[in-house]
């Protein structure tokens, strides 16, 4: 049986020279524990000493990319800005076989990497489906995710799905080729067209694409589905256990998780901050960054 690594793809690195506002250095690792031979990329900005560290996590179908606005105003205030990048995502390896891509694959690689980089004193930022695997990691680490930056996000528990999910969801299933750097152009219409394009810098022909085809089929709307398990032990231990800060926003133009799946969300986290709206950000709000890091430092007291 082939295994994930035997038949990975690396985007070559030309693909990633002169992105517009992405001048940071790559960080590799290839031997995390299960995943030997995999190299996964990361962000790594700002002091290594820092008292914070920022665990800034992308969705589908981006990429850490989609922090280059928010670290620098992170590192200014003196913080540490770690960012990988999802298999199949990025500069991280990516392997063929779509099935390769499964809830508990990206689960347990956040993982590994989350205790190879020994982090403390973290603040997550959760988007997308980096909420949906990021925000079941701090009941596996409490006492080293302190803090939590969510939004347009949620954690499924198999009770079905929106209309605009379904659109999205079937939309991937008959485009297997699509272009990602069009439809972040569409989705963020404050882009300019080099960075639209520059979203899709990891994806040079549709056989890099797995885990971009993969993500929208694992989200959890029908009982039993992977993961699920995962996402009600994480709601319950927020109901209970969270003593962390969480500071709760939402880009307000998003037809999919909006204003109404955030506000559900809120309720749900021990102490999170009244919901933080950003009306004219959209699903991905880390475009929008002075509006989403500024307030997220002053309810930290981080600034």
């Amino acid at each position: 049986m082939t295994s994930p690594r035997d038949d990975a793809l690396r985007t070559p690195d030309e693909r990633f020279e002169n992105l517009p506002g992405f001048d940071f250095a790559p960080n590799y690792i290839d031997d995390l524990p299960g995943y030997e031979g995999l190299r996964m990329h990361y962000l790594d900005e700002g002091p290594k000493d820092a008292e914070v560290t920022f665990l800034c996590l992308h969705g589908e179908p981006s990429w850490a990319y989609l922090y280059r606005k928010m670290i620098p105003i992170l590192t200014a205030a003196g913080h540490r800005c770690v960012a990988p990048d999802f298999f199949g995502f990025g500069r991280s390896d990516k392997p063929k076989d779509d099935a390769a891509y499964t809830y508990h694959f990206h689960r347990n690689a956040l993982k590994a990497f989350f205790e190879r980089m020994d982090l403390g004193n973290v603040c997550s930022v959760n988007q997308d489906w980096g909420g949906l695997l990021g925000l079941t990691l701090p009941m596996d680490y409490p006492d080293r995710i302190t803090r939590m930056i969510v939004a347009n996000t949620f954690l499924p528990t198999g009770q079905g799905a929106s209309d605009g999910f379904k659109a999205w969801r079937d939309y991937v299933a008959t485009n297997p080729e699509f272009n990602v750097g069009e439809l972040m152009g569409r989705a963020n219409p404050i882009l300019s067209e080099a960075e639209a394009a520059a979203y899709d810098a990891p994806f040079p022909t549709p056989e890099y694409m797995g885990g971009v085809r993969r993500f929208p089929q694992l989200v959890m709307t029908d009982p039993g589905m992977e993961g699920i398990k995962c996402s009600e032990a994480a709601l319950k231990f927020f109901a209970n256990d969270w003593a962390g800060e969480c500071f709760i926003a939402v880009g307000a133009q998003d037809p999919v998780l909006g204003v109404e799946t955030m506000t559900a969300l809120q309720k749900m986290i021990k102490g999170a901050s009244d919901l933080h709206v950003i009306e004219e950000g959209g699903h991905f709000v880390q475009e929008w960054a002075e509006e989403l890091t500024h307030p997220a430092l002053k309810h930290f007291d981080l600034e």
